[in-house]
C-alpha cells in the first residue's frame, strides 16, 4: 500500500473519531425532527388563559422548520377545537412552511384533536394517535346565555342604543329571535362547508366513511378514526420517528423562550397584564368556564 493510501486511511479515522466528540446537535449524520407542541383551546385568550393562536405560535413554527439538519416537523396536538378563523390560520402557516422548506409534517394526537384541533392536524402528511384519543367533531358550534328573565326578575333595566337594525341580533339579554337564529345557522353552515372542503382536501382518498358520518360533528376514539381514515395510523412519536429516520434521531421540543427575557417581552407586548385589575377578573372566570365545558364534551 503507498505513503499516500495510508495517510488517507488515518486522516479518514482521524476524522471518524473527531466526530464521536461533535455534540449531536451539530452533526450533520444525525437526523433531527424538531417538535411543536399545539395544546389548549384555540383564539381563547384572556390575561389568565391564553389559548392557541397564529401570532402565539408563528416564532415556534419558524423555528422548527428552519431547525439545522431538520428532516421533518413533528406537531404534538392536544386541544379540542375554538375559534375557526385561527384554527385555519395556524393550518395555512403550517402547510406554506412545509411546501417552502420541503419538510414532510407529522402530527402526534394526544388526548384530543377534535373540531379545529383536527383541522390543525390535517396539515400534517400523516396523523398518527393513541388507542384512546379523541378525533374528529368536524362541525361548528355556537351558543350562550338568555338572561332576561334573570334581569326582569332582579330589577335591571335593559338599555341598548344600535344604529342597524341587525347590531343587536342574539343580545343575551333579549328574547331569542327565531329570524335572527336562522341567520346565524346560515353562517354556520358557511364556515362547516370550508372545514369539510379541508378535510377532504388534506385526506383526499384516504377518508374510508360516508359523508354522513363524517362530517356531522360526530368525534371517535383512535382505532375508529383509522379505519375512517381520518388518522393514519395508531403509533407514538418516539416509536414513529425512530422507525422512520433511525434509532438515532434527535426530537428537540421547540418551546418559547423562559427566563427574564421572556418576561420583559411579555411586559414590553402588555401580555399577562390585566384589564383594570379586577375588572378583568369576570371576564377570566367565564372564559375559564366555557374552556373547561369545551374539554369535558370530550371527557377530559
Amino acid at each position: 500500500m503507498s505513503d499516500a493510501a495510508i495517510s488517507g486511511r488515518r486522516e479518514q479515522g482521524w476524522l471518524a473519531g473527531l466526530g464521536n466528540w461533535i455534540p449531536a446537535r451539530f452533526r450533520r449524520d444525525i437526523p433531527v425532527v424538531p417538535v411543536v407542541r399545539l395544546s389548549g383551546t384555540i383564539g381563547a385568550v384572556t390575561p389568565l388563559r391564553p389559548g392557541l393562536t397564529l401570532a402565539g405560535v408563528a416564532k415556534l413554527l419558524d423555528r422548527a422548520f428552519s431547525t439545522r439538519n431538520a428532516k421533518a416537523v413533528a406537531l404534538a396536538i392536544n386541544s379540542p377545537g375554538g375559534s375557526p378563523v385561527q384554527s385555519r390560520l395556524i393550518y395555512l402557516r403550517i402547510r406554506a412552511l412545509a411546501a417552502e422548506k420541503k419538510l414532510p409534517v407529522y402530527a402526534f394526537v394526544e388526548d384530543v384533536a377534535a373540531s379545529g384541533g383536527y383541522m390543525i392536524a390535517c396539515a400534517a402528511d400523516e396523523i398518527y394517535c393513541d388507542p384512546s384519543s379523541i378525533l374528529g367533531s368536524i362541525g361548528v358550534v355556537g351558543g350562550g346565555f338568555g338572561f332576561q328573565e334573570l334581569i326582569r326578575k332582579i330589577g335591571v333595566e335593559r338599555r341598548l342604543y344600535t344604529a342597524g337594525e341587525r347590531k343587536a341580533q342574539l343580545d343575551p339579554f333579549l328574547p331569542e329571535d327565531p329570524q335572527e337564529v336562522a341567520r346565524l345557522k346560515v353562517l354556520q353552515q358557511e364556515i362547516h362547508a370550508l372545514f369539510i372542503a379541508l378535510v377532504k382536501e388534506s385526506r383526499g382518498t384516504r377518508l374510508k366513511g360516508e359523508e354522513s358520518k363524517l362530517f356531522t360533528g360526530e368525534y371517535w376514539a383512535g382505532a375508529t378514526s383509522v379505519s375512517l381514515g381520518l388518522a393514519d395510523s395508531i403509533g407514538d412519536l418516539r416509536a414513529v420517528l425512530r422507525g422512520k429516520f433511525g434509532d438515532k434521531v434527535r426530537t428537540p421540543l421547540i418551546s418559547p423562550p423562559t427566563g427574564l427575557l421572556a418576561n420583559l417581552s411579555r411586559k414590553s407586548s402588555g401580555a399577562g397584564a390585566s384589564l383594570d385589575g379586577v375588572a378583568a377578573l369576570p371576564e377570566s372566570m367565564i372564559t375559564a368556564l366555557e374552556t373547561r365545558a369545551i374539554w369535558a364534551k370530550y371527557g377530559f
